[in-house]
């Protein structure tokens, strides 16, 4: 595991928060010269630590579009089963996220659609195709209540 100091832990932070921050603000947020800043910085996106940067879009407000969140729970739990499924999961265009889950379901998924129809037609090809789903819930978001960029947690602070 990389050992994170104050500083590594203060660009996660600061970066996690506004990704387009540039380079000299960001190294004078942290008290290091832009050059050292900039050298832990690409040391972060080599180690996979920082993984990309991107835009936080305003789905279900702005845009109008619908956010569901589907529980699914696979019949069989054969390692052909998982990886087909997660394969599909992977190629879908609908799916934001999807996350492979212990405890009641198999996996929590992130589907965002123009319409509620638009989804079924999503979850039918799905069962059509036979990903062995045993069983699968939807929710779909109503309101947003909270949502926050990425976040360093406290406690990894105390590690460094």
């Amino acid at each position: 595991m990389l050992k994170l100091d104050r500083y590594d832990i203060a660009i996660l932070r600061i970066l996690a928060h506004d990704g387009r921050i540039t380079k000299s603000h960001l190294a004078e947020e942290i008290n290091l010269s832009v050059s050292p800043t900039w050298e832990r910085v690409r040391r972060l996106e080599d180690e996979g630590i920082i993984r990309g940067y991107r835009a936080e879009l305003d789905w279900t407000g702005r845009l109008n579009i619908s956010l569901i969140i589907v529980e699914v729970t696979l019949a069989r739990h054969t390692a052909h089963d998982m990886q087909r499924f997660e394969t599909r999961m992977l190629n879908a265009p609908e799916v934001s996220h999807c996350y492979a889950t212990g405890g009641g379901v198999d996996y929590v998924i992130h589907v965002v659609t123009r319409s509620i129809d638009e989804y079924q037609r999503f979850i039918d090809s799905m069962l059509i195709e036979n990903l062995g789903i045993e069983r699968y819930f939807t929710y779909i978001v109503t309101k947003t209540i909270k949502q926050i960029p990425a976040t360093v947690p406290g406690w990894l602070l105390e590690t460094a």
